[in-house]
């Protein structure tokens, strides 16, 4: 959709940078994988987080922890920086903007929050550390439960908003016309 003249002249969908077609295309072919990734491996610590905080059999919950922490580690961190990164680039390099339409913001806050979810409320090393002995965990399971399945809701959310594009401008977007 081209820009009109009048839109032009006065700074409204206005782009940091253009990126070429075929790096743009690229850039939001990896944002879209790396999105329905991070999307299914937090779907995937939801399962491992009910079946530890279910089961009666400690080794199995043990287990279950242990391997939420690799999954963290080696997927999680990386797919949610990466998300982050081509979010960014995509917003700056396209009329949407970062900080212009509510939708865009909305989803950069949302991936912000699954990742600071993550960061300061997730620890599935210290419930495997409980687990180590045969001890039952602390009834912070339902917590750890909690926040991973929080994760699953914003990133659904933020899936929505990219479909749908509501319409609405940050105030500070807002151009007056004269």
């Amino acid at each position: 959709m081209a820009m009109s003249a009048a839109a032009s002249a006065r700074g409204v969908n206005r782009v940091w940078w253009r990126l070429p077609a075929p790096v743009r295309r690229a850039v939001l072919v990896l944002h879209v994988v790396v999105s329905a990734a991070l999307l299914g491996e937090l779907w995937g610590l939801v399962v491992l987080n009910l079946t530890a905080t279910l089961t009666a059999e400690t080794e199995l919950a043990h287990s279950a922890y242990r391997l939420m922490e690799q999954l963290i580690f080696e997927g999680g961190a990386p797919l949610s920086l990466t998300g982050l990164a081509t979010g960014v680039v995509l917003a700056l390099s396209s009329p949407w903007g970062l900080l212009r339409n509510y939708w865009v913001f909305a989803k950069l806050l949302l991936l912000v929050g699954v990742i600071l979810g993550g960061v300061l409320f997730f620890t599935p090393a210290d419930l495997a550390d409980a687990t180590r002995d045969g001890a039952a965990p602390a009834a912070r399971q339902w917590q750890q439960v909690a926040v991973v399945a929080s994760g699953v809701v914003m990133l659904v959310v933020a899936t929505a908003l990219s479909v749908l594009k509501p319409r609405g401008r940050l105030p500070w977007a807002r151009r007056t016309r004269t």
